[in-house]
């Protein structure tokens, strides 16, 4: 392993396999890890504190005996954190999957890794140590992860580290992504914390390119879908607008529209199709189920909805309609969205893939309808 002279003292990396004999940290992690590639090297970057100021620790790598990293993450709670293994290989998501015995569903942590924490283990999909406790349940995180809070990195490892742990408990970790991992992916960062700034500055870098597709999190989000059909339910991040079950879109087509321009910032796409999904009617974006609520045509057009993507429920994140969970035309459709930075963090319980409750961070459990 290279020692770099940006480091200002010795670099806070930590382990390819165990961490537990691993010297104490001596300064405390303030963002980070960022993982970088760049010919055959790989770097890893930290923002730690360094008395009054903030420092850049790095160190690099060969590639190829990345293998078997492990690398530290902090949480909300100062001291905590949590290790990581890189994964071996990064691969895109299924579209449709069958459907599980049981599932959590929630969305819109929006950076905010106390309330995800504190969600996750009430629901016994995790204990205290982050380890998966969830059996062969599935988890869906259905969009808006990131900005406005100050522990988006933090979000984003912890979900990137319990993949693996599922899929060797039988489990799957599944993450639709929503308008907000697109902003940051594109470059539009208006509510991006402003630490997230300053941790660029520091690594010479523009924020975009910190998770861009020479970096391990950039990598890794290129792969997720925006919409996926699991079972009888279609999991999207908005809603599906009339401009989007007119066309003879499946779940898989709009995927695979999608992916190539999770980056794009100049608007300019290839067919008609594409600029729909990216467009305030597309899956991410759109608002429309909520919005016009009241109004007796809007539960015809989730009719329409669920007829053309042959589905029995559809459930969303992206508009705050309640402080919990809740549920609209008869369980036709779910709300997951709500104000986790409030205290209100609720989330979506499926059993038998025919029972639904809302549970939350305390572990209340609440029913909610039986098909």
């Amino acid at each position: 392993m290279k020692k770099w002279s940006l480091a200002i003292m010795p670099f806070l990396l930590f382990g390819m396999s165990s961490l537990k004999n691993d010297p104490p940290v001596e300064h405390e992690i303030t963002d980070g890890p960022y993982i970088t590639y760049s010919a055959n090297q790989l770097y890893v970057n930290y923002i730690i504190k360094d008395g009054d100021s903030l420092a850049r620790k790095v160190d690099s790598m060969d590639i190829d005996k990345r293998s078997g990293l492990v690398v530290k993450v902090s949480t909300e709670v100062p001291g905590k954190t949590f290790d990581v293994k890189l994964k071996a290989k990064l691969q895109e998501e299924r579209s449709v999957w069958g459907k599980p015995k049981k599932a959590l569903v929630l969305s819109d942590i929006e950076g905010n890794f106390g309330a995800l924490r504190k969600l996750l283990i009430a629901n016994k999909v995790i204990d205290e140590n982050f380890n998966w406790t969830f059996d062969d349940g599935h988890v869906l995180f259905v969009g808006d992860f990131v900005d406005r809070g100050q522990h988006q990195m933090e979000v984003l490892w912890l979900i990137y580290s319990l993949e693996d742990k599922a899929k060797a408990a039988g489990g799957y970790v599944h993450y639709v992504l929503g308008n907000h991992e697109i902003m940051n992916l594109s470059g539009d960062l208006r509510y991006l914390d402003p630490k997230y700034f300053k941790a660029a500055q520091l690594m010479n870098q523009q924020y975009v390119e910190l998770i861009g597709e020479k970096t391990e999190l950039g990598r890794w989000l290129r792969t997720k879908n925006v919409a996926e059909k699991i079972g009888d339910i279609l999991y999207i991040h908005g809603g599906i607008s009339p401009a989007v079950y007119r066309i003879p879109f499946d779940v898989p087509l709009i995927n695979k529209l999608a992916r190539p321009f999770y980056a794009d910032s100049t608007y300019a796409y290839p067919n008609l199709e594409t600029d729909i999904l990216y467009s305030d009617n597309g899956p991410f974006w759109y608002r429309g189920f909520y919005s016009n609520r009241g109004n007796p045509l809007v539960e015809l057009q989730v009719d329409s909805s669920l007829a053309r993507f042959n589905s029995d429920h559809i459930v969303t994140g992206h508009t705050i309609v309640a402080d919990t969970v809740s549920m609209w035309f008869n369980g036709k459709l779910f709300n997951t969205d709500t104000h986790h930075a409030k205290g209100h963090s609720e989330a979506l319980l499926i059993e038998g893939g025919d029972k639904f409750y809302r549970v939350d961070a305390n572990g209340n459990k609440n029913f909610m309808i039986k098909k």
